[in-house]
């Protein structure tokens, strides 16, 4: 299995904000060992150096290649799935997936077409709440409780290796085909609606509530939570989301036609 790969080709592996150069080498080092070839560097603090391809140890065209965004957001706009990795429970409560599983489904996606990021956070920090709202689940490598540091690039060769496996276990044909990710092939509107597509209706779907005084002077903040991961749990294609952003503009039309005539 190798970078040319259909699947492999749309999987891409995004470090979050990364504090120190050498690691987005010896990550790029990780990836390209298992057949992984796009890299995706979020507003790291330092832009690659010698050092980093001083760890890349012959990975030059990972790193060298790689894409630089400011924003999570923006990294991943076009993505269908975006698993965030995460050391530890957050008060964010997404579906938590252990490694193999995760790679089974992101490599399931990429079979039928879907573009699918894992997404890495700082050495220190990790994700951000923020951050971990904008992924479907999250991943959880079962270290040893009793010492469960894990180096960055280190949790980065764990899932290039899971999804090596899932990629040749999909390429001999013995994986387990995920049956609506295969028939979203011949349709792309039952594609798993993009991240971009996502915001846009979190976006239109917040100032619904707005418009509508849902919220009736509490805050916000909590019901959106809740209300994104309902949805991102459902898994909408590209269709339900156009058929769901329709209702919502019916709603702020008569909330607007209510309201003029106060």
């Amino acid at each position: 299995m190798n970078p040319s790969h259909p699947a492999a080709q749309r999987l891409r592996i995004v470090l979050v904000g990364t504090q120190h150069p050498g690691n987005m080498g010896s990550a790029a080092r990780a990836m390209k060992t298992m057949g992984l070839a796009r890299l995706v560097l979020v507003a790291p603090e330092k832009r690659p150096n010698e050092e980093s391809y001083a760890l890349a140890a012959g990975a030059d065209d990972v790193l060298g290649d790689a894409v630089i965004c400011q924003t999570l957001a923006e990294a991943v706009a076009d993505c269908r799935m975006v698993l965030g990795c995460t050391a530890r429970s957050r008060r964010v409560q997404l579906e938590e997936l252990m490694p193999r599983e995760a790679a089974a489904r992101a490599v399931a996606q990429a079979g039928a077409g879907a573009e699918v990021a894992l997404v890495f956070g700082r050495e220190r920090t990790g994700l951000t709440n923020d951050e971990l709202q904008l992924c479907h689940a999250s991943v959880h490598i079962p270290a040893n409780p009793d010492y469960s540091s894990l180096n960055l690039a280190a949790a980065v060769q764990v899932l290039s290796y899971e999804l090596r496996l899932a990629l040749l276990d999909a390429a001999s044909g013995e994986g387990n085909a995920d049956a609506d990710a295969a028939a979203a092939q011949e349709d792309p509107r039952e594609l798993p609606a993009s991240h971009a597509e996502l915001e846009g209706f979190f976006a239109q779907l917040a100032d619904t509530l707005d418009a509508i005084d849902f919220h009736k002077g509490r805050a916000p903040e909590s019901a959106m939570r809740k209300l994104r991961r309902l949805y991102l749990r459902a898994g909408l294609d590209v269709r339900e989301v156009r058929i769901l952003r329709g209702i919502l503009a019916d709603a702020q039309r008569m909330a607007m036609l209510a309201g003029s005539k106060r």
